[in-house]
């Protein structure tokens, strides 16, 4: 079993045990199992998935931070991080039409990070993107 951690500046999110975590490092998307050998990486813009032996997965939107394993222990610290059973869809759905509108008009990074953001936060309440 993997013991994890996912701390945001404002609180703890979730800590427990795992049969394994998925997360986006700015390498690319990484899983990781019992055994794995230490790593330390920067958190893309994405979604932590955390695999729980008999108890629903655990998923959660991040917005940047680091990710270390070392000892069967994952450490996931976020920039900004919420579950994805915390976040109000209806509000991310309207975010990503607001910013979909504003990135056809205008080629700005801020605008394109918020609507990567934003699709983040609707795949981890578990839904599509429009």
């Amino acid at each position: 079993m993997l013991q994890v951690e996912l701390v945001s500046p404002e609180r703890v999110l979730f800590t427990g045990d795992a049969e394994m975590v998925v997360c986006r490092t700015t390498e690319g998307e990484i899983a990781f199992l019992t055994g794995h050998v230490p790593f330390l990486g920067a958190l893309d813009v994405g979604v932590v998935k955390i695999r729980r032996s008999g108890a629903p997965d655990e998923v959660a939107a991040v917005h940047g931070g680091f990710v270390q394993v070392r000892d069967d222990r994952v450490i996931i610290l976020s920039d900004v991080a919420e579950l994805g059973s915390q976040i109000d869809l209806e509000r991310a759905r309207q975010a990503e039409q607001e910013l979909e509108r504003k990135v056809a008009h205008d080629d700005d990074a801020e605008v394109e990070a918020g609507l990567r953001r934003a699709h983040a936060r609707i795949e981890a309440a578990g839904q599509p993107r429009s």
